[in-house]
């Protein structure tokens, strides 16, 4: 059990940590970029909060499978998946959660507005130096935010998880996919104390967005 829970805290970490590296660029470009097409990047980015997991799981299995275009080039390293590994649950894991990165990103670099970036640049601070000294500390909360959000929504993946990773022991088996194998196998009390475990952990989750938009509201950020 111990195993398990490592593997998923494990993977939400990495997820976190990698997801607001690739969001935070791509939520600049759609909070300042006039280009209508950033409205498609959009919906491109939010379809994780309509599709069904499977389907995206069922995709993401496909594009990182042996047979797959994407992976030919990774055949001379000796890799010819990424499915049922841990690595392949880090990207599944990556795209499941985007929107729960990109848009509280978004949402807080279009509250910071222009002025704060066009006074850095009259002092004459590159782009930037501007983004990390003015726009990052302005857009913080977005940040805390979107790290909880990611965090949590990783936690509790089932669909995405199981699909493209398979529930192996050790490797790619979660706290979701765990509790569906106990229940599968009657053993309930055991599915009830992670169950409840998972609640409790997505009530504070909640209460810590609330908390930090409660904070900042009063700060007025």
């Amino acid at each position: 059990m111990f195993e398990v829970v490592r593997l998923t805290l494990t993977l939400a970490a990495v997820t976190t940590v990698l997801l607001l590296l690739v969001a935070t660029p791509l939520a600049w470009w759609l909070a300042r970029s006039p280009s209508w097409w950033k409205e498609v990047v959009a919906a491109v980015t939010s379809l994780p909060l309509v599709l069904p997991p499977t389907v995206l799981g069922f995709y993401l299995l496909v594009a990182l499978g042996p047979d797959s275009p994407l992976m030919a080039p990774l055949h001379v390293f000796g890799v010819r998946t990424l499915a049922f590994t841990f690595t392949g649950l880090v990207i599944g894991s990556i795209f499941y959660s985007m929107p729960f990165a990109v848009q509280p990103l978004r949402t807080a670099f279009e509250a910071v507005g222009r002025e704060p970036m066009e006074a850095a640049a009259t002092l004459r601070a590159s782009p930037l130096d501007a983004f990390f000294t003015v726009a990052v500390p302005l857009a913080r909360r977005g940040f805390l935010s979107a790290a909880v959000l990611v965090f949590a929504h990783t936690i509790g993946e089932f669909g995405v998880v199981l699909m493209i990773g398979g529930g192996v022991p050790g490797r790619t088996e979660v706290v979701s996919i765990r509790i569906y194998q106990l229940v599968e196998a009657l053993q309930y009390g055991q599915a009830h104390a992670l169950a409840a475990g998972l609640a409790a952990f997505a009530f504070i989750s909640l209460l810590v967005l609330f908390l930090i938009d409660r904070r900042f509201s009063r700060l007025g950020a």
